[in-house]
């Protein structure tokens, strides 16, 4: 899920991909260990959604 979302960038300092929401202490806990099916910030990165749905 965390691949499609637009929170979801590649850090050219670290070399790989990180979540840039800033997740309280809680809602990391809940989201690594697995209490959260679904990231309440998650928004999909497809910037052709739209269009394909006009068609």
């Amino acid at each position: 899920m965390c691949e499609n979302c637009v929170f979801y960038v590649y850090d050219d300092d670290c070399e790989y991909y990180t979540c840039t929401v800033g997740l309280d202490e809680d809602e990391m806990y809940s989201f690594i260990t697995g209490n959260v099916k679904d990231c309440p910030y998650f928004r999909d990165g497809d910037d052709y959604k739209v269009v394909r749905h006009q068609n």
